[in-house]
């Protein structure tokens, strides 16, 4: 149903309306207002003028009591009101200065009365003076010239026509402000009786045309909010049951989450502990080839011990063959010392001689043949040893070279280990990433379901309170029937 106003408007229009009103009226009150404070402020100024200018009568009227009361007593404690007032002289006059800047005229007079109490006080100094040398007399003759009291009869007079002024200017101003707080007063009442006027108006022209659609709105809100209701409480077991299921599913999946990080746990215990083989069968690995050097060096020893036997053998054979050589030119020598003896005994006294020295001969050859037998047997013994040596020899370098064959199987096997272990690490590794990915999947989907498990119970929170204010909609719309 279409009306000739719509309801944002007619709100809109009455309370601006009202609230220009008020705008208007709060700018003149303010404006009143302000002027009554500034013609209040004018006549509290006038006020100050008039006190100060008391003030300066007071300061000279002071000043001129210390004057005298010092020449009548010549007692120095006289003088504080005359010291009193020249120090604030100077103060006295600036501070009514300041205050009367906005009139020239005033500002003319004020400078004459500064300069006749300069004046004045400049006579009442010099007398002062005059009774403090001792010439109290002429101090008198100079009071009774009357010279003082002319200056001051003429400051009282121009101080007078101030005040007169100030008078003057205090009774206009107290005038104004009589007159701006009637006009605020007048703005005040006027303008609030104004404003209830207008807005009783405004009012009564909104409660007509907004009750009528306000009624139709009621009905159609009431006839809604019945069906609103009917598919609340339908969304709302349809969220629960939905709750529900998030709820049990969100169990299994915190049960996987569980399981998940136990196997990223072990996946990473298991990748420790093939790092840690790997690291043993790389020291093995190590260990075996050192071996394998070893061996080597050894079988090229024995080899170097083998060679040396041989020859050793073949000197032993040699020295052999000197010893039979030694043991030959023995019996030669034996020989040729016993065929020395047989001349010599032919030879008689002549040959005993050379029958001594075949003698000696015979013994030395016997000596060396029986050295050359012992060293032969030496020989033999030594022949003996080095034979049974290179083949003890020949077997070890035999065990050696089976020993680095094996070795190097060895190698072989812990390379093949190594290479395995190795493996089987990068697997781990690799398993262990995957276990944690998932890990870390599970949570995030567990996480995802914690927060769409959330969003089912806030989702049945708010369909309940949904059907809540669709009933309470319903009741407030049976209401507001029955009000309109």
């Amino acid at each position: 149903m279409q009306y000739n106003f719509k309801l944002g408007r007619v709100v809109t229009f009455g309370f601006g309306s009202v609230f220009v009103v008020m705008v208007v009226i709060g700018i003149v009150s303010k404006f009143t207002t302000t002027k009554l404070v500034e013609s209040n402020g004018w006549v509290s100024h006038t006020y100050q003028v008039e006190g100060d200018l008391e003030n300066i009568t007071k300061l000279l009227t002071d000043a001129e009591t210390g004057q005298r009361g010092f020449i009548l007593t010549q007692k120095a404690n006289y003088l504080e009101p005359y010291n009193a007032s020249v120090a604030r002289f100077e103060e006295a006059f600036d501070q009514v200065n300041k205050l009367i800047q906005d009139n020239p005229e005033q500002v003319t007079r004020l400078n004459r009365v500064k300069q006749l109490a300069k004046d004045k006080m400049a006579e009442l100094a010099e007398t002062i003076e005059l009774t403090q040398q001792g010439k109290r007399p002429k101090a008198m003759t100079l009071i009774l010239s009357n010279k003082g009291k002319q200056i001051m009869d003429e400051i009282r007079g121009k101080l007078a026509e101030m005040t007169q002024v100030e008078d003057r200017l205090l009774a206009e101003r107290q005038q104004t402000a009589k007159q701006t707080a009637f006009l605020a007063d007048l703005v005040s009442l006027g303008g609030t009786t104004i404003a209830i006027l207008f807005g009783s108006i405004v009012l009564y022209f909104i409660a007509r045309e907004i009750v009528r659609p306000i009624t139709q709105v009621a009905n159609e809100i009431a006839s809604s909010s019945n069906e609103i209701a009917a598919t609340v409480e339908q969304q709302e077991r349809t969220a629960t049951q939905q709750a529900t299921s998030v709820s049990e599913t969100t169990t299994t999946m915190d049960e996987l989450s569980a399981s998940a990080q136990q196997s990223a746990q072990q996946a990473a215990t298991a990748s420790t502990s093939a790092q840690q083989v790997l690291n043993l069968a790389d020291q093995g690995n190590q260990a075996v080839v050192r071996t394998l050097d070893g061996m080597a060096a050894l079988s090229h020893k024995v080899s170097a011990v083998a060679d040396q036997m041989v020859r050793l053998n073949e000197q032993t054979k040699q020295i052999g063959s000197i010893s039979g050589l030694v043991s030959d030119l023995a019996n030669q020598t034996n020989m040729l010392a016993l065929n020395a003896a047989v001349e010599a005994v032919r030879a008689g006294d002549q040959g005993k001689g050379f029958a001594v020295v075949a003698a000696e001969i015979r013994k030395l050859a016997d000596q060396s043949k029986k050295s050359a037998e012992k060293i032969n047997g030496l020989v033999n013994d030594i022949q003996s040893a080095i034979n049974s040596t290179v083949v003890m020899t020949d077997e070890s370098t035999k065990t050696a070279a089976q020993g680095a064959a094996m070795t190097e199987q060895t190698v072989e096997v812990f390379t093949n280990v190594t290479d395995a272990v190795n493996s089987m690490a990068l697997n781990i590794q690799q398993i262990s990433l995957n276990a944690n990915q998932q890990a870390t999947a599970v949570q995030q989907i567990l996480l995802a379901m914690n927060a769409l498990n959330s969003a089912a119970r806030e989702t049945a929170s708010g369909i309940s309170q949904t059907r809540v204010s669709t009933h309470q909609l319903n009741d407030a719309a049976y209401k507001l029937q029955s009000v309109v």
